[in-house]
């Protein structure tokens, strides 16, 4: 992050530049800091400026010019995600931030550091990525400022977006760079044909006459142009649609025309094998925030002692973007590399015998794999409508993975705090019994989002009686356990397609419970994401009209049928004595 470290590392120059918007912590989970430790160990000298003051190029500076090229990623987040709630309003902290301090980051920040590398380092060429990034990657529905906005990548004037898991196509786009000689000019062209990226051209060129260009008119999908969705605010819809086809399936070339630009899409990257993964999440991760901050970044202390056991979903729910990044293959890493990370987790010096976390984006999904081809398949969830055939996960060799991490030297506790597909488990099988016996600290995350049938299948989640069924198992698990527990459960309110009379059925539903829910998040549209373009075009993924709380005051409506007190003003008369805040979720006995 300095001269100074670069000189003990003995340095004269770095070969690549890494901005991001979050603060540097050595962790997996932090993205810069994972495609990091990859460069250095293919032989790479890798720098990182995080959260620069974006007044002057001089943080961009302070390391001289890299040799090959500068990344930039927003960070964990989407900047304005990172900002704002979901009625627009200043978020007063943010969690990947010395001290929880917001603020640290502007705006868009993608387009604001690329413009300030553009300034550092005039000609070097510029890479974006991140989550950022790589969901605006087509044209897309901005919730902020109420407006379609082209691609991300036109408006950063940036060579080369990488979209989705950058480990294959930053090392690529690194090599490429490095083979060149020293006094040959570095063109866009030279970083163009590499899966898992977008990269611009004029749209009169023709993309076949190009020697990177698809092998046949059937590898490429052609999306609604930025025009045609202006126009008609239902071809995005399609072009969503279209883009969710090509993540998933993984062979199809996407381009959509953007005035007189065209941005080609190339095919996702293919999935790092587990050799690879272990590979990737063996390397010597400090586990802790750089130490030039003087105070913690909360989102370190959080994922501090936690394990990525795999990657990717196999759902698709509409309102979820990981699928669009991560992909919905499942990825894992061996058991003996998780193994060893925890192990190796009980010598840092932090360690208090706690693990907080063995999972993913969906807890119970490591192992899991398609028997069949994926790159056939036009399903857009494996597990909804009804669970696919070819859809295999072995909850019996999960359940001996987390037994076999609980019993390593030094490990007092294990935690699973992912959250679960509860549609994934048998109601006696051997996984709800471990999970609900020895892994639940009290209170276990579920996310049933609703109960109103028609509003669950917009968003592609399982019918609520299976919610129901597992609540049963829960309760009657932790009862055989002598434990009293509580499930957490996570609600939307305002769903496109969510009438009035939908929520306020689901709150009769919580009050026949005794449930207060905490956990309730009023639907934001965010870039990419299926709901977004139903939101934005009023309809569901076949074209059929449905309601949909646009403003902020319809919204605002059916948030409240759940959370009356949101944002209403302070009574001057309420009772100031201390009160024991209600438990949330569902009593076991």
């Amino acid at each position: 992050m300095s001269r100074a470290e670069m000189d003990r590392r003995g340095w004269d120059e770095l070969d690549v530049l890494f901005v991001t918007g979050d603060a540097y912590v050595d962790h997996p989970s932090f993205g810069v800091a994972l495609l990091g430790r990859w460069l250095v160990s293919k032989g790479f000298r890798v720098g990182i400026v995080a959260q620069p003051n974006w007044d002057s190029p001089a943080d961009i500076e302070c390391m001289g010019r890299p040799r090959l090229y500068a990344g930039v990623t927003a960070g964990t987040l989407d900047s304005l995600l990172a900002h704002y709630t979901s009625f627009r309003k200043k978020r007063s902290n943010d969690e990947y931030t010395p001290g929880g301090k917001a603020g640290a980051r502007p705006n868009r920040a993608t387009l604001v550091y690329s413009s300030l590398v553009r300034h550092a380092f005039p000609g070097l060429p510029l890479v974006i990525g991140g989550v950022e990034a790589s969901l605006r990657r087509a044209s897309h529905y901005d919730f902020w400022t109420d407006k379609m906005r082209r691609s991300i990548l036109l408006d950063s004037k940036a060579d080369l977006c990488v979209y989705g898991m950058g480990e294959r196509a930053v090392l690529d786009i690194t090599q490429r760079l490095h083979a060149m000689p020293a006094d040959e000019i570095r063109t866009k062209e030279t970083l163009r044909g590499i899966p898992g990226t977008i990269f611009a051209m004029p749209a009169r060129d023709d993309l076949y006459a190009v020697p990177y260009g698809p092998p046949s008119e059937d590898e490429l999908v052609v999306l609604p142009s930025h025009q045609a969705i202006l126009d008609d605010p239902k071809q995005l819809m399609k072009a969503t649609l279209d883009m969710e086809q090509q993540s998933h399936r993984g062979i199809h070339w996407a381009v959509q025309e953007s005035g007189d630009r065209q941005v080609v899409m190339m095919p996702p990257a293919a999935g790092l094998s587990t050799e690879e993964m272990d590979e990737l999440y063996d390397l010597p991760y400090t586990r802790s925030q750089h130490p030039s901050y003087t105070e913690p970044v909360p989102a370190a202390k959080m994922i501090q002692f936690s394990v990525t056991a795999h990657r990717g979903c196999a759902g698709g729910c509409t309102f979820c973007s990981i699928t669009l990044h991560q992909g919905r293959d499942i990825r894992s890493r061996s058991e003996e590399s998780i193994k060893q990370e925890v192990t190796a987790m009980t010598q840092h010096p932090d360690w208090e015998g706690s693990l907080s976390d063995v999972g993913g984006p969906t807890a119970n999904m490591w192992g899991a794999r398609c028997a069949d081809d994926p790159h056939a398949c036009k399903r857009p969830d494996c597990l909804t409508p009804t669970r696919c055939k070819y859809f295999e996960c072995d909850e019996s060799k999960l359940s001996s993975l987390l037994k076999a991490v609980k019993e390593i030297e030094g490990v007092k506790h294990l935690r699973i705090s992912s959250g679960i597909r509860y549609d994934m488990t048998d109601d006696n099988g051997e996984y709800v019994k471990a999970l609900v016996r020895e892994y639940v600290g009290g209170q276990l995350k579920i996310a049933p989002e609703h109960m109103n049938d028609n509003v669950l299948k917009l968003m592609r989640k399982p019918k609520f009686e299976m919610f129901q069924k597992f609540l049963d198992s829960f309760g009657r698990e932790s009862e055989a356990a002598n434990k009293e527990q509580y499930v957490i459960p996570y609600l939307i309110s305002a769903f496109p397609g969510c009438t009035d009379d939908d929520m306020r059925d689901l709150s009769a539903w919580l009050r026949e419970r005794n449930w207060k829910p905490r956990q309730v998040q009023c639907f934001l549209p965010t870039p990419g994401a299926v709901a977004t373009a139903m939101f934005y075009a009023g309809v569901d993924t076949k074209g059929k009209p449905i309601s949909v709380a646009r403003t902020d005051k319809e919204r605002l409506r059916q948030h409240r049928i759940l959370m009356p007190d949101h944002g209403a003003p302070p009574s001057k008369n309420r009772d100031r004595k201390k009160r024991k805040p209600s438990r949330t979720g569902s009593k076991t006995r």
